[in-house]
């Protein structure tokens, strides 16, 4: 940070650059705070000096430097010193003055305190779920048989097409159930529309809110398929919608982008689909920000605090990502998936 006032200066946004060697070159207050490293220990000092042993921050900056539109990366560990690690959704582009120069803008994000969800979620799920599992799977029997009998029965258009979806959904809900009580290996990813999942799960979620929530589709419809298990990734999704409905929310946006260049953990991905659940409700209580994603932590009374955990698991099954940001009025939780897996997660 130089010692004339500069626009960036005033930012509530951490901002930090590098010049052409890789060294800091500059840094805002807000930056400096909140990787909590005074400027004597950041300004000269090559950009290691914040990174983890897991990212390499230099990669990124080649990588960003032949980007026109720059990088995006997903929750961004940073290690700056002793200190504790930090976590942000990062925007990395390229400057034309000093040539070679790089500019970070951070965002921050709150990271799972304690152990990491992919591990404990497993235990949580087992205790949880196990007996559940068993108490549901006659009822799971005995709805589908009834749905079967009374579609037969019916001649009304519509009244057959919400019959169909009960008949499907106790059919994956078996599955599911069958899942929990024998656990086999994931079914393989096949090539996925994400539009055809999304109206499986609008039309889930109109039968579920009725005329109280009204439910828009802002889809990109030149997204490409991508590998993704259908019946996983609509379970993630319909945690999130079902989420929004529980919010109050009068409405709630169901929306497809294509992103490029977005780095998700380590791996660059050329092609990216983002799926976002935009809702006017009350948003995430402040209280849970930093424990959303944990299993068995929820915000209502009656809640299993088992959605938001399931949907992050599915969305690493993807090699994706998942994210939220949230005020009173206005949360977006953002599902970031790759066109195509890496080879060691495919």
């Amino acid at each position: 940070m130089n010692a004339d006032t500069h626009p960036i200066d005033a930012l509530s946004t951490p901002i930090l650059s590098v010049d052409g060697q890789g060294r800091i070159k500059s840094v805002n207050p807000a930056a400096a705070s909140w990787l909590g490293l005074g400027l004597r220990r950041l300004l000269g000092h090559p950009l290691s000096r914040i990174a983890s042993s897991e990212q390499d921050l230099d990669a990124l900056c080649e990588r960003a430097r032949s980007t026109p539109s720059g990088l995006r990366v997903q929750r961004l560990r940073l290690q700056p010193g002793e200190l504790e690690p930090r976590f942000a959704h990062v925007l990395v582009t390229a400057l034309e003055q000093p040539e070679g120069g790089v500019r970070f803008e951070f965002h921050p994000v709150d990271e799972f305190p304690g152990d990491d969800p992919a591990v404990l979620l497993p235990t949580a799920l087992n205790v949880a779920l196990k007996g559940l599992a068993h108490e549901v799977k006659n009822p799971l029997a005995g709805l589908k048989g009834a749905a079967q009998l009374l579609r037969r029965r019916l001649q009304d258009t519509d009244s057959e097409r919400y019959l169909d979806v009960i008949v499907a959904e106790t059919e994956r809900l078996s599955a599911l159930v069958q899942r929990l009580l024998e656990p086999a290996p994931p079914s393989p990813l096949a090539a996925t529309n994400v539009h055809t999942v999304l109206e499986r799960v609008r039309l889930l979620a109109e039968a579920e809110a009725g005329w109280a929530v009204r439910l828009v589709r802002d889809y990109d419809p030149s997204l490409p398929e991508i590998p993704a298990d259908a019946d996983r990734l609509t379970q993630a999704v319909l945690n999130l919608v079902r989420n929004a409905l529980q919010a109050d929310a009068g409405e709630v946006r169901l929306r497809t982008r294509a992103d490029t260049g977005v780095v998700i953990g380590d791996v660059v991905h050329r092609l990216a689909l983002r799926i976002e659940i935009v809702d006017d409700g009350c948003g995430v209580p402040e209280g849970l920000a930093e424990q959303i994603f944990l299993p068995l932590v929820s915000g209502r009374a009656e809640g299993t605090g088992l959605g938001l955990a399931l949907a992050q698991q599915v969305a690493r099954e993807h090699g994706g990502s998942l994210s939220y940001r949230s005020r009173r009025g206005h949360t977006v939780f953002t599902l970031l998936l790759p066109a195509t897996m890496p080879p060691a997660a495919a």
